[in-house]
């Protein structure tokens, strides 16, 4: 995909804690993909990038120990591999957290590098691997449009009372608020109901994004109105290896009995959530999978939790319609699916959906968009 001549096409990188997905498309098509596919287990000696193109079976390659970098290099050897001589002009990039200045896609120059690198400890599992597919990126297409889609966009204009905490004024002023997260997933869910002819615009939808990251969005009329997740990506449910709420004098008191801040971001980031409720792993596949007590007990945490907080996001909207299930977690695994209907069966039999997430569409519509401006 280094070619001067041929075709020219979009790409979208879709950089996540443990994975990555993309997707190419003919630039002028953003919504036919040439090529596609998706890296997981990503730092793991069991890496692998599967891709795809329309119509045909999925070919996996292996990927030992590979990083976020090593994945997208991959990604570009395999589009070279498939659409050989094409030209890239315009990279698409998720980026988990855009702040209180990024409420839209924008052109990835060195000062909106810099400010969404500041911004890196609100989101440590993502943001600086999404920042490191646009320097990867620059690399190997420098003369392409690098573009930032954000997560956090599609929850810009929820409510004051669901975004403010209650602290003075001033820390909201200063940006201390529930910005929400998995944005370009909720987008994605909302464009396939909306093609569907599904009445968006009459329904209270909750939007359970379940995977090795996960949220619930309530979705009111077509707009989020509130979100599980808050300031950072730890807030709300079970993760894989992040807490989800907890209460904040746990964590003063870890402080005082002499918990270092380093050690503290790794236990709430990466030790915690399913892999430290088990002690087993992170991936709700292997827990479904044993027969250990701990498993279960940290799969029933899971379930749990995404059941409060549906029920909470239905009081926020004064009822519930619908749940979407997306996410690796909401997609494939029924018995969750099942368990978590079982609990929410008071509100009245909710309608249950289940939706693939297409984010990397967003970000090459997003791409397409903001090139030719």
């Amino acid at each position: 995909m280094r070619g001067a001549t041929g075709r020219e096409v979009l790409l979208a990188l879709n950089v996540g804690s443990s994975s990555l997905k993309f997707a190419i498309a003919a630039e002028g098509a953003p919504d036919t993909l040439l090529l596609s596919g998706n890296a997981e287990r990503i730092g793991s000696g069991a890496a692998f990038l599967k891709v795809a193109v329309p119509g045909s079976a999925a070919r996996k390659t292996e990927l030992p120990g590979a990083d976020h970098a090593r994945a997208v290099r991959a990604v570009a050897e395999a589009g070279e591999g498939a659409l050989g001589g094409a030209r890239v002009v315009a990279v698409g990039h998720r980026i988990v957290h855009g702040g209180v200045g990024f409420t839209e896609p924008v052109r990835l120059d060195a000062d909106a590098i810099r400010a969404l690198e500041a911004l890196i400890p609100l989101a440590p599992l993502h943001q600086p691997m999404g920042l490191q597919g646009v320097r990867v990126a620059q690399a190997l297409f420098p003369r392409a449009v690098q573009i930032g889609c954000f997560d956090t966009a599609f929850h810009a204009d929820q409510p004051w009372v669901q975004a403010a905490f209650a602290l003075p004024r001033a820390f909201y002023d200063a940006g201390i608020r529930r910005y929400g997260f998995h944005g370009l997933s909720c987008q994605s869910i909302r464009r396939t109901l909306l093609a569907e002819g599904y009445p968006v615009e009459a329904r209270r939808v909750v939007i359970a994004h379940l995977g090795n990251g996960c949220s619930v969005t309530a979705m009111h009329g077509g707009v989020g109105v509130a979100s599980s997740m808050g300031f950072s990506t730890l807030d709300g449910l079970t993760m894989g290896t992040r807490t989800g709420r907890i209460d904040p004098g746990v964590l003063i008191h870890l402080l005082r009995e002499g918990y270092a801040m380093p050690d503290l971001e790794d236990l709430l980031y990466r030790k915690s959530g399913l892999l430290g409720l088990s002690g087993l792993s992170n991936d709700m596949r292997d827990l479904l999978a044993s027969e250990a007590p701990a498993a279960a007990d940290a799969v029933a945490h899971f379930v749990a939790r995404a059941v409060e907080e549906i029920c909470r996001l239905a009081g926020v909207m004064g009822g519930l319609d619908a749940v979407v299930f997306c996410g690796g977690i909401g997609e494939n695994a029924g018995v969750i699916r099942d368990r978590i209907a079982d609990g929410i069966a008071f509100l009245g039999v909710p309608e249950l959906l289940v939706r693939e997430t297409r984010e990397e569409h967003e970000i090459l519509l997003a791409a397409q968009e903001t090139t030719a401006r």
